[in-house]
Protein backbone atom coordinates (compact mmCIF):
# COMPACT_ATOMS: atom_id res chain seq x y z
CA UNK A 1 0.00 0.00 0.00
CA UNK A 2 2.10 2.69 -1.59
CA UNK A 3 0.92 6.05 -1.08
CA UNK A 4 1.44 7.31 -4.71
CA UNK A 5 0.95 10.20 -6.51
CA UNK A 6 -1.08 8.08 -9.01
CA UNK A 7 -2.89 6.60 -6.27
CA UNK A 8 -4.20 9.60 -4.92
CA UNK A 9 -5.00 11.33 -7.94
CA UNK A 10 -7.32 8.67 -9.02
CA UNK A 11 -9.35 8.40 -5.71
CA UNK A 12 -8.95 10.64 -2.52
CA UNK A 13 -8.93 14.05 -4.91
CA UNK A 14 -11.40 12.82 -6.76
CA UNK A 15 -13.71 12.24 -3.46
CA UNK A 16 -12.64 15.23 -1.80
CA UNK A 17 -13.76 17.69 -5.07
CA UNK A 18 -17.16 16.26 -5.29
CA UNK A 19 -17.58 16.98 -1.38
CA UNK A 20 -16.33 20.56 -1.96
CA UNK A 21 -18.64 21.11 -4.66
CA UNK A 22 -21.39 19.41 -2.94
CA UNK A 23 -20.63 21.60 -0.11
CA UNK A 24 -20.53 24.57 -2.60
CA UNK A 25 -24.09 23.60 -4.13
CA UNK A 26 -25.97 22.83 -1.14
CA UNK A 27 -24.36 26.72 0.64
CA UNK A 28 -25.76 28.06 -2.91
CA UNK A 29 -29.37 26.77 -2.56
CA UNK A 30 -29.67 27.46 1.47
CA UNK A 31 -28.84 30.58 0.45
CA UNK A 32 -31.08 31.21 -2.15
CA UNK A 33 -33.78 29.90 0.29
CA UNK A 34 -32.37 32.54 2.21
CA UNK A 35 -31.90 35.61 -0.48
CA UNK A 36 -35.34 35.08 -2.18
CA UNK A 37 -38.26 35.56 0.71
CA UNK A 38 -35.86 38.54 2.41
CA UNK A 39 -36.03 40.45 -1.63
CA UNK A 40 -39.20 39.28 -2.09
CA UNK A 41 -40.50 41.14 1.10
CA UNK A 42 -39.43 44.45 -0.77
CA UNK A 43 -41.79 44.20 -3.71
CA UNK A 44 -44.41 46.69 -3.65
CA UNK A 45 -47.75 45.64 -1.70
CA UNK A 46 -50.65 44.60 -3.14
CA UNK A 47 -52.26 47.90 -2.27
CA UNK A 48 -49.69 50.00 -3.54
CA UNK A 49 -49.14 48.07 -7.05
CA UNK A 50 -53.08 48.63 -7.46
CA UNK A 51 -52.73 52.47 -7.12
CA UNK A 52 -49.88 52.19 -9.36
CA UNK A 53 -52.14 53.54 -12.21
CA UNK A 54 -55.28 55.24 -12.16
CA UNK A 55 -57.95 56.40 -14.65
CA UNK A 56 -59.90 59.87 -14.74
CA UNK A 57 -62.88 60.91 -16.92
CA UNK A 58 -62.96 64.30 -17.91
CA UNK A 59 -66.23 64.55 -20.03
CA UNK A 60 -67.58 66.63 -17.48
CA UNK A 61 -64.48 69.27 -16.54
CA UNK A 62 -65.75 72.48 -18.29
CA UNK A 63 -63.44 74.50 -20.16
CA UNK A 64 -61.49 76.38 -17.07
CA UNK A 65 -62.32 74.16 -14.43
CA UNK A 66 -60.16 71.71 -12.46
CA UNK A 67 -60.11 68.61 -10.57
CA UNK A 68 -58.57 67.34 -7.93
CA UNK A 69 -58.05 63.17 -7.54
CA UNK A 70 -55.44 61.11 -6.33
CA UNK A 71 -52.62 58.93 -7.71
CA UNK A 72 -50.08 57.40 -5.63
CA UNK A 73 -51.39 59.11 -2.17
CA UNK A 74 -50.45 62.40 -4.14
CA UNK A 75 -52.58 64.78 -5.02
CA UNK A 76 -53.25 65.54 -8.94
CA UNK A 77 -54.63 68.37 -10.03
CA UNK A 78 -56.40 68.50 -13.74
CA UNK A 79 -57.22 71.34 -15.30
CA UNK A 80 -59.14 72.45 -18.57
CA UNK A 81 -57.29 75.47 -19.94
CA UNK A 82 -59.07 78.01 -21.58
CA UNK A 83 -57.81 79.44 -25.15
CA UNK A 84 -56.96 83.03 -22.84
CA UNK A 85 -54.96 80.70 -20.35
CA UNK A 86 -53.06 79.10 -23.20
CA UNK A 87 -52.35 82.30 -24.84
CA UNK A 88 -51.56 83.93 -21.80
CA UNK A 89 -48.73 80.64 -21.47
CA UNK A 90 -47.63 80.79 -24.81
CA UNK A 91 -46.97 84.60 -24.57
CA UNK A 92 -44.45 83.65 -21.59
CA UNK A 93 -40.25 84.27 -22.17
CA UNK A 94 -39.18 80.74 -21.33
CA UNK A 95 -35.92 81.89 -20.83
CA UNK A 96 -36.99 83.88 -18.02
CA UNK A 97 -38.07 81.79 -16.40
CA UNK A 98 -36.55 79.59 -13.29
CA UNK A 99 -37.53 76.22 -14.61
CA UNK A 100 -37.76 76.66 -18.17
CA UNK A 101 -40.45 74.95 -19.92
CA UNK A 102 -42.93 75.74 -22.53
CA UNK A 103 -46.89 74.75 -22.31
CA UNK A 104 -46.06 72.16 -25.05
CA UNK A 105 -43.38 70.76 -22.93
CA UNK A 106 -45.60 70.32 -20.28
CA UNK A 107 -48.82 68.90 -22.19
CA UNK A 108 -49.43 66.11 -24.72
CA UNK A 109 -49.15 67.18 -28.57
CA UNK A 110 -52.79 67.98 -29.86
CA UNK A 111 -53.96 68.65 -26.28
CA UNK A 112 -52.44 71.68 -24.56
CA UNK A 113 -56.09 72.60 -23.27
CA UNK A 114 -55.49 69.44 -20.79
CA UNK A 115 -52.94 70.42 -18.22
CA UNK A 116 -51.83 67.01 -15.83
CA UNK A 117 -49.86 68.36 -12.52
CA UNK A 118 -48.99 67.12 -8.97
CA UNK A 119 -50.55 69.03 -6.65
CA UNK A 120 -47.51 69.18 -4.45
CA UNK A 121 -45.36 72.01 -3.81
CA UNK A 122 -41.98 71.67 -5.15
CA UNK A 123 -40.52 73.84 -2.39
CA UNK A 124 -41.54 71.84 0.49
CA UNK A 125 -44.47 69.59 -0.34
CA UNK A 126 -47.37 71.66 0.33
CA UNK A 127 -51.14 71.43 -1.52
CA UNK A 128 -51.18 74.67 -3.88
CA UNK A 129 -54.53 76.43 -4.17
CA UNK A 130 -56.05 76.77 -7.29
CA UNK A 131 -57.50 73.97 -8.61
CA UNK A 132 -60.65 74.13 -6.41
CA UNK A 133 -63.76 76.76 -7.10
CA UNK A 134 -63.17 80.47 -5.44
CA UNK A 135 -59.05 79.67 -4.48
CA UNK A 136 -56.40 81.78 -4.22
CA UNK A 137 -54.62 81.57 -7.72
CA UNK A 138 -51.76 84.07 -6.94
CA UNK A 139 -50.25 86.29 -8.88
CA UNK A 140 -50.14 84.84 -12.15
CA UNK A 141 -54.00 83.33 -12.03
CA UNK A 142 -52.38 79.33 -12.03
CA UNK A 143 -51.52 78.24 -8.30
CA UNK A 144 -50.69 79.88 -5.14
CA UNK A 145 -48.90 77.52 -2.26
CA UNK A 146 -50.43 79.41 0.89
CA UNK A 147 -47.17 77.66 3.22
CA UNK A 148 -44.40 79.59 1.81
CA UNK A 149 -46.06 81.52 -0.72
CA UNK A 150 -45.14 80.15 -4.12
CA UNK A 151 -47.13 81.47 -7.41
CA UNK A 152 -47.33 79.32 -10.50
CA UNK A 153 -48.62 80.50 -13.80
CA UNK A 154 -51.89 79.05 -16.15
CA UNK A 155 -49.32 76.02 -16.49
CA UNK A 156 -47.76 75.13 -13.45
CA UNK A 157 -44.60 76.78 -13.99
CA UNK A 158 -43.16 78.79 -10.91
CA UNK A 159 -43.15 82.08 -11.29
CA UNK A 160 -42.42 84.04 -7.86
CA UNK A 161 -41.77 82.53 -4.31
CA UNK A 162 -39.11 80.26 -2.93
CA UNK A 163 -39.97 76.86 -4.71
CA UNK A 164 -37.00 75.93 -7.32
CA UNK A 165 -39.15 74.14 -10.06
CA UNK A 166 -42.35 73.41 -11.68
CA UNK A 167 -45.36 71.52 -10.80
CA UNK A 168 -44.40 68.19 -11.76
CA UNK A 169 -46.37 66.74 -14.44
CA UNK A 170 -46.90 62.82 -13.84
CA UNK A 171 -46.79 60.19 -16.62
CA UNK A 172 -50.19 60.14 -18.04
CA UNK A 173 -51.55 59.38 -20.97
CA UNK A 174 -54.97 59.69 -22.89
CA UNK A 175 -56.58 56.44 -23.35
CA UNK A 176 -59.65 57.71 -24.52
CA UNK A 177 -60.81 61.40 -25.90
CA UNK A 178 -62.37 61.71 -22.43
CA UNK A 179 -60.10 58.92 -19.97
CA UNK A 180 -56.94 59.54 -18.80
CA UNK A 181 -54.21 57.37 -17.54
CA UNK A 182 -51.85 58.13 -14.71
CA UNK A 183 -49.17 56.59 -14.05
Amino acid sequence: MASTPEAAEGGEIRRRDFIYIATGAFGAVGAAAVAIPFINQMNPSADVRAMATTEIDISAVEEGMAIKTIWQSKPVFVKHLTAAEIAEANKVDVASLRDPQTLDDRTKPGKPQWLVTLGVCTHLGCVPLGAGQGESRGDYNGYFCPCHGSHYDTAGRIRKGPAPYNLEVPPYEFTSDTIIRIG
